[in-house]
């Protein structure tokens, strides 16, 4: 029987959609940001006050995305749908008071915490990050809340709706940017977030209300469960928020450096997050409320074949991602963002940054995949110990890299982390559910090096050939990357169809099974 079921298949091919139009709205709307601030003392300025929100938000997103769906699968496996909704009315209130308090006290502490976060800044870039922080801190109401309601929809296998929030906030960012910035300057765009957070929050509200959810309260606060829950989030929490230390640590120490150095580490960063939105998060969103039946149903097998097959899945799409970003890095960030503000100096510090943060994109995607997998056997402990081992890692090389690779030495640094993470991930893994790596594991990613070296070969000669980028203008640009890319596709696929890799039959399977609305061949639920 094949882990990669028809429901799975379902449910990755509409987040996958979904995730198209959110990177996409993505892009469209770094680019407007890119016009209209580039690398600027402004626009560091903004990413550094939308630091401690957004990072509380991506906490409170994977901590309760991760806890929700294995207990209520608990609930509904027992056939107690109904304690459930009940269980999670109450923590909706625990959770509404806890986010509220946590605003009030960025609100207060704003000056200090931007002091504490970039204590190099100059004197107005440091007021102007101190006021944008109190604009910017009650998004993290509305980002708690929805990502809340998007486990338990989730939870309830319900993906399209929760997916609509990526483009929801991003539309809201754009028109605020193209409306607003010229009276309003950055403060627009800060309106533009908090509109956003809203609407993703809203959005989700009836069908939150179709699947059952109250929001009265359901059990006392005493309730076992209700503990459960929290002794869970606690130390995924952590574990969460160690990772996302790297941001952190980025931010204290390129505020030293030139102007515009944290703008182009958040550039380069939006382009190595494409892949692993479009693809990753969708495969690993789609197939984790399988794990958890797999964990609760003590199947280890299934299990380990599940996280198995999703990771081989993710080596197959960013290996040859990672080759594409690394050698077109310049002209991608030409195409993307080199108009209005955003003039060569911006073009060259974003590359150099992308050029080391494509390292470890493959070191970023078996990291959530592979949690996943610790996650589904309700085992938070060992990815925050091994969080906290990469964060000292990402500390360590970015103190011995910056000096001489200025703010790339600090993109390298969270390479080196992330790859360091995804081994000790697989280690310790491959302890609890074996098998992962095999001769057979080994061979596959020897063949998916190699047809992704020979698509380098191929994007490599037909730059030179075309001369990329000779032609000056986005739409002539574009032309010429979409025959870079279309010839290096063609010689990957080729490839791997000589190679014989098992998954390229089954990505075409899920195309028909898309196509026709029937049941791929071989993939029964």
């Amino acid at each position: 029987m094949s882990f990669v079921t028809g429901a799975v298949a379902r449910a990755a091919i509409v987040l996958v959609l979904f995730n198209v139009a959110s990177k996409l709205t993505a892009l469209v709307r770094e680019m407007v940001i890119a016009r209209q601030f580039g690398t600027t003392a402004v626009m560091d300025a903004y990413l550094v006050a939308f630091s401690l929100p957004s990072v509380l938000f991506y906490l409170f997103t994977g901590a309760l995305a991760t806890v929700v769906v294995p207990i209520y699968s608990e609930y509904a496996a027992a056939g107690r749908e109904r304690e459930a909704w009940g269980l999670f009315g109450t923590f909706f209130h625990v959770l509404l008071l806890l986010l509220a308090v946590a605003t009030a006290l960025g609100l207060l502490l704003a000056p200090w915490l931007v002091k504490l976060l970039a204590p190099d800044f100059p004197g107005d870039t440091l007021s102007l990050a101190a006021s944008l922080t109190r604009w910017m801190f009650p998004f993290l109401i509305f980002s708690g809340l929805s990502a809340l309601f998007s486990g338990l929809l989730n939870a309830r296998n319900i993906f399209a709706i929760t997916a609509l929030n990526g483009p929801l906030s991003n539309l809201a960012v754009i028109i605020a940017v193209l409306v607003l910035s010229s009276q309003w300057g950055i403060y627009g765009m800060a309106l533009g977030v908090l509109a956003g957070g809203a609407a993703g929050m809203v959005v989700q509200l009836p069908a939150l209300r179709r699947a059952g959810f109250s929001f009265r309260p359901g059990v006392a606060l005493n309730h076992p469960d209700l503990k459960r829950i929290f002794k869970l989030v606690l130390p995924i929490t952590l574990g969460f928020s160690i990772s996302e230390t790297y941001i952190l640590i980025d931010r204290y120490l390129a505020s030293g450096l030139a102007e515009g150095s944290i703008s182009a580490l958040n550039y380069a960063n939006r382009l190595i997050q494409m892949p692993l939105g479009l693809f990753v998060t969708a495969v690993g969103t789609a197939v984790f409320p399988a794990l958890t039946r797999r964990a609760a149903g003590k199947d280890l097998r299934g299990l380990g074949e599940g996280v198995l097959r999703s990771l081989r899945l993710v080596v197959l799409v960013c290996v040859p991602s990672a080759v594409v970003l690394l050698m077109l890095r310049e002209p991608l960030v030409t195409l993307f963002f080199k108009r209005g503000v955003f003039d060569d100096r911006a073009t060259y510090m974003t590359a150099a940054a992308l050029f080391f943060y494509s390292f470890g994109l493959i070191g970023q995607a078996g990291e959530f995949i592979l949690t996943r997998g610790f996650f589904s056997l309700q085992d938070t402990r060992t990815p925050m110990i091994l969080s906290a081992v990469a964060v000292l890692v990402n500390l360590g090389f970015s103190l011995a890299l910056i000096g001489s690779l200025q703010h790339g030495g600090l993109a390298l640094a969270n390479s080196i982390a992330a790859l360091v993470n995804m081994i000790l991930l697989t280690f310790f893994l491959n302890r609890r559910l074996g098998g992962m790596w095999t001769p057979e594991m080994w061979r596959f990613i020897l063949y998916v090096i190699l047809a992704s070296l020979a698509m380098g070969g191929a994007v490599e000669a037909m730059t030179r050939w075309i001369g990329l980028p000779a032609l000056s203008g986005t739409f002539a640009l574009a032309g010429q990357m979409v025959l870079v890319a279309a010839a290096g596709l063609a010689v990957y696929l080729a490839a791997l169809t000589v190679l014989r890799i098992e998954e390229t039959r089954q990505l075409w399977d899920f195309i028909k099974h898309y196509l026709s609305h029937k049941r791929p061949g071989g993939m029964k639920d």
